[in-house]
C-alpha cells in the first residue's frame, strides 16, 4: 500500500479494467491476501486528481484477480470511465497493529540511517519478493534492503520517521 500517515487516502489498489457488461470492474489489490480490499467500505476512486467516494456493492476472487460492483456504476462504459483509478481508504478503516507490524504506507518517505548514524536514504517504495519485503532506499544510489527484524532493521521511530538498519554504505544489493 502507498500513502502517508498524515490524513491523505491510503492507496490500496487499482481499478484495471471492464468485466462483463453490466458495469463490474476489474480490481489489482496491493492488500495481503488479495481479496481483503473486499473487506473496505466506502472506497475512494481518484479521477483527474479528485478523489470520490463510492460505495462498494459487491465483489469476488475471479481467477487470479479480483472483480467488484460499485454503486453507480451499471454498464461497460461506466466501467471502461474508470480504468486506470487508483482505489484508496481514510486510515481509519484500517485495523489496529501488534507492536513491530506497519503498514507500508507509513514507512515511505522515512529516512534510513545505519548503526554509525550513516545516512542511507530515504524509502521510496517497499517490494514483496515471496521470502521477505525489501525496502527500496534511495539516497546518493538506490539501495534494496531486506526488511527482516531484528536482524537487518533494529528499529522503526514512526514518529521521529526513523529506521535503523544493520546495514553498510559500501553493500551492494544482495549481500
Amino acid at each position: 500500500m502507498s500513502g502517508r500517515a498524515d490524513g491523505s487516502p491510503i492507496v490500496i489498489g487499482k481499478l484495471i479494467g471492464a468485466h462483463g457488461v453490466r458495469g463490474w470492474l476489474k480490481v489489482y489489490s496491493w492488500t495481503q491476501p488479495r481479496e481483503n480490499i473486499l473487506g473496505y467500505d466506502p472506497w475512494l476512486i481518484r479521477r483527474e486528481g479528485e478523489w470520490r467516494s463510492v460505495r462498494l456493492l459487491d465483489g469476488r476472487r475471479q481467477g487470479k484477480s479480483i472483480v467488484a460492483r460499485l454503486d453507480g456504476i451499471d454498464d461497460r462504459d461506466q466501467a471502461l470511465a474508470l480504468r486506470d483509478a487508483e482505489i484508496a481508504i481514510h486510515r481509519d478503516q484500517l485495523r489496529a497493529l501488534e507492536d513491530g507490524e506497519y503498514y507500508w504506507s507509513d514507512l515511505i518517505g522515512m529516512e534510513v540511517r545505519n548503526l554509525t548514524g550513516e545516512r542511507l536514504g530515504e524509502v521510496v517504495n517497499l517490494m514483496e519478493t515471496g521470502v521477505d519485503d525489501v525496502l527500496v532506499v534511495r539516497g546518493e544510489i538506490e539501495r534494496l534492503v531486506p526488511f527482516v527484524q531484528p536482524q537487518i532493521v533494529k528499529s522503526v521511530d514512526l514518529a521521529a520517521g526513523e529506521i535503523v538498519v544493520d546495514w553498510e554504505l559500501d553493500y551492494l544489493e544482495g549481500e
